[in-house]
């Protein structure tokens, strides 16, 4: 990609008014966050119909969500060793463009091998440019009120997205399923055109040894396995040899992977973050929360359409309690974790999700009033992201010595996206072999555990949690 245009122009006017590039940088910027966001929601409203239509029973199905998520989490660590390597510039407008081709393709798909291929590519684009983005935003706009309105207007677009990937998709699925992952190609392509005149360009450090790509790929195979390998299980038992096989080269791997970051001399990221009690019981119960989460939608949007005779748009709208109240409150959270500190919103968020889990119908012939039902569960998955969303990532950043927060935040959000792939796919093995009922006690027990991981929180937020001694040192 080329990086021959200009940087933006001053971040701020004379008077400190922003310029009308920086306004058209933080649109571009704020509206590829958006999409990134909305990937998972549009899939989960629509998997019935793509399921229907390319003859995917739950156990493959569910790797129209899980191959984004774990495309994501894999590469998402490895994403700003690329950046740091080729510049932002041509990273971010590269990932762009083909995260377009990659919607066209998945669009026209007819084979589920395909599809589920553009979903993995569309995973690793998001990690390239949602991080990408941010780190323009904080080079671009000036330290103070003007960078913290644009960093507030970027994290506001990315709650949104999930709510907007509900509505879209209830609505685009009506039409056809297509449509739903047909309608991010111009949007991404669009909002390329813009980045080529206002993404400002950075030389690129090659200072660094070692590109992290085989840590990158060991943790993307190894998810990858896992994933295969427990939605295998309802088709062919654990002793088959290829779910066997799948299971042990992902220990091999994970072992080998282990410890090449123990002994490398580039780590993906630090592993003494992983002795940072704050760091871990964040990424533990954001993997658990985010998980479940979307284990639960794709059980309720399986549930809704297929046993309640809801169609794709009043499922849209029976989901917005869940995802509409993070969309409120974005720009307000992290007032309440400064006022309250981490801790006790983690857990009331933890303690609220697994109790919207065990309130949600487990017998799907019943009779279903939505009112009673669903709802429930779903404002109290609401309140859930209201309370705990902010809180873990704070949790996760905030106690990380100066200039390695970025690399706490990398290991959590890696965390997030692995969580949902591999509990995505359980899900459905379960769904799969024992029924839907077993299926919504296997995610009310993962959203139990980040319940039982946010616990310990509580007790240690009167004092400080200790840092590992050399941890302010890097390594080399």
């Amino acid at each position: 990609m080329p990086e021959n245009n200009p940087s933006v122009p001053a971040a701020a006017t004379a008077g400190g008014g922003w310029t009308p590039a920086l306004w058209g940088l933080l649109l571009v910027l704020a509206g590829n966050m958006l999409i990134d966001a909305l990937e998972v929601s549009v899939a989960l409203v629509a998997l019935p119909a793509i399921g229907d239509d390319l003859g995917l029973a739950p156990d493959r199905l569910h790797w129209v969500v899980s191959g984004f998520a774990a495309g994501f989490g894999g590469v998402l660590l490895l994403g700003g060793r690329v950046v740091a390597l080729l510049g932002r510039r041509p990273v971010y407008l590269t990932a762009l463009a083909v995260f377009a081709a990659a919607s066209l393709a998945g669009a026209l798909a007819d084979d589920p091998a395909l599809l589920i291929a553009t979903r993995f590519v569309k995973g690793v684009c998001a990690a390239l440019t949602a991080p990408t983005g941010l780190a323009i935003i904080l080079s671009a706009f000036p330290q103070g009120p003007a960078r913290n309105r644009a960093v507030s207007v970027y994290s506001l677009f990315g709650a949104a997205g999930f709510a907007t990937g509900l509505l879209l998709s209830g609505a685009l699925t009506e039409i056809g399923w297509r449509w739903t992952f047909a309608f991010p190609a111009p949007v991404a392509l669009l909002l390329f055109a813009a980045a080529v005149r206002l993404v400002p360009g950075d030389p690129p450090d090659r200072s660094g040894s070692g590109s992290g790509l085989a840590g990158a790929a060991g943790l993307t195979a190894v998810t990858l396995l896992l994933v295969h390998a427990i939605g295998s299980v309802p088709r062919t038992g654990w002793g088959a040899p290829s779910t066997a096989g799948a299971f042990a080269l992902a220990g091999v791997l994970a072992v080998l992977l282990a410890r090449r970051e123990l002994t490398g001399p580039r780590p993906l990221a630090d592993p003494r973050l992983l002795a940072h009690a704050p760091l871990v019981r964040s990424a533990l119960g954001a993997a658990a929360l985010n998980g479940s989460h979307i284990g639960i939608l794709m059980l309720s949007a399986l549930h809704l359409q297929r046993h309640a005779g809801l169609g794709p748009w009043q499922t849209g709208l029976a989901f917005l309690p869940a995802s509409a109240p993070l969309v409120l409150s974005a720009l307000y959270s992290g007032r309440m974790v400064a006022r309250l500190g981490p801790a006790r919103p983690i857990a009331a968020g933890a303690a609220a999700a697994a109790l919207g889990y065990a309130l949600y119908p487990r017998d799907p012939s019943a009779p279903l009033e939505y009112a009673t039902d669903v709802l429930p569960t779903m404002l109290l998955i609401g309140a859930a992201f209201v309370l705990a969303f902010t809180a873990l990532h704070v949790q996760a950043t905030s106690t990380a010595p100066a200039g390695r927060q970025a690399e706490a935040g990398g290991l959590y959000q890696t965390a997030v996206q692995l969580g949902a792939a591999l509990t995505t796919a359980l899900t459905a093995a379960v769904y799969t072999a024992a029924g839907h009922g077993a299926a919504v006690l296997l995610v009310t027990a993962v959203g139990t555990a980040g319940l039982v991981v946010a616990l310990p929180g509580l007790r240690r937020e009167t004092r400080t949690d200790p840092l590992p001694a050399d941890l302010t040192r890097r390594r080399t």
